[in-house]
């Protein structure tokens, strides 16, 4: 049985619901139950919610675009924008040059490497069960940056094959780390989320030592790039890579919105799901694959930004609650907006030097991630 509808929420898949994240904790659970309760999804919230996060979306994307070493007012980027879109081209001023050449394609790589980043995070959640679960901390990031290195040392990071050979290597490798993850933590049919963590966080450890190996054994002037690209960073990529990475993204992510109604029913147990009718190992290995396959993508332009997956969902399922129809692709759009204005800070905080972006997610989610932890154990917050 699929349930299809939009206001179709029954008593039992709320009280499912609201007791995935909690820890056992009375208060908690009820005020999930609750939050969930007064947010019944329906087409006229969904429509709304998603046009005014895409506007927002839009809004800080077109702020992000007049900081930066030179700054360019609004006006003078919209202009740009039309002018573009009107002719084909900007003309040859300095400031049409900065504003399609150099922001313009880094803002939309930031807004799908962190759409996707939030989204991946959704969908391993869910699976899941936990909101800790992130492509990062699980050490999928950290396997997708060991394929992409792997490629870049036998050449192909230099060939034309670049632009679609990375990201299917990255997705190799980010494949194969979820893999093991998945293999070291189940145990008689359960995963114990600390077992899943400490695994993530072994396997990011052996991952990050052999890429340190073969930065160590290449070129030095290739090195200091790879070094820098694993930090994070959002360099203005050309629009014909950034075409290839869409169709990857398109790919994972509309497997992943396919997936979100066996997600809410997964929510609710496994056992649960099964009776309803969901096919539990083939939903698992679909996200699995899927969020390898987004991961390895974005990973293979931006390299590892860690938290992303982890923070956005987690916040955007306080605000709208916990159905996966709407939280998909509202945490994607909140994803990218917020990375865009994460990568906003990196490259003007200290113009015209420039900070990598991980580093910034990184400050901001590595304290959350702490907080989530002692949250979880202590069922208090801080």
């Amino acid at each position: 049985m699929r349930i299809t509808g939009w206001k179709n929420e029954s008593s039992k898949e709320t009280e499912g619901s609201a007791a995935v994240f909690s820890v056992g904790n009375p208060v908690e659970q009820s005020t999930l139950t609750a939050s969930i309760e007064h947010s019944v999804l329906s087409a006229r919230r969904w429509v709304v919610t998603m046009l005014t996060l895409a506007v927002a979306s839009l809004l800080v994307m077109m702020a992000s675009l007049r900081f930066g070493a030179e700054e360019i007012g609004l006006a003078d980027s919209a202009r740009i924008l039309l002018q573009a879109l009107r002719y084909g081209d900007a003309g040859t001023d300095s400031s049409g040059v900065i504003i399609l050449q150099v922001r313009l394609p880094r803002v939309l790589l930031g807004f799908m490497v962190g759409g996707s980043l939030a989204a991946v995070g959704v969908g391993l959640q869910a699976l899941l069960r936990n909101p800790l679960a992130d492509p990062y901390v699980l050490g999928i990031s950290s396997g997708a940056a060991l394929g992409a290195a792997v490629a870049i040392l036998l050449g192909i990071g230099t060939t034309v094959l670049a632009i679609t050979t990375l990201p299917l290597c990255a997705f190799v490798g980010g494949l194969m780390a979820i893999v093991i993850v998945y293999r070291v933590a189940a145990s008689y049919g359960r995963l114990p989320i600390h077992t899943l963590l400490l695994a993530g966080v072994i396997l990011n450890a052996i991952f990050s030592a052999l890429i340190m190996f073969i930065t160590s054994i290449m070129d030095p002037n290739r090195s200091f790039g790879m070094m820098f690209w694993l930090m994070g960073t959002l360099a203005a990529p050309s629009y014909p890579a950034m075409v290839a990475l869409v169709l990857y993204l398109v790919v994972g992510g509309s497997i992943l919105l396919w997936q979100t109604q066996s997600l809410n029913l997964l929510t609710l147990g496994e056992e649960s799901a099964r009776s309803l009718g969901v096919e539990v190992e083939t939903v698992k290995k679909t996200v699995f694959f899927t969020s390898a396959l987004l991961t390895g993508a974005v990973v293979s332009v931006s390299g590892m930004i860690g938290f992303v997956g982890m923070v956005i969902p987690h916040a955007v399922r306080m605000v709208i609650g916990a159905d996966h129809r709407l939280l998909l692709p509202a945490s994607a759009l909140v994803g990218g907006t917020f990375l865009v204005a994460a990568d906003t800070v990196a490259r003007t905080v200290l113009a015209p030097a420039e900070i990598p972006v991980g580093i910034v997610t990184a400050l901001g989610g590595g304290p959350l991630f702490i907080y989530l932890l002692l949250y979880r154990k202590s069922g208090l917050a801080l």
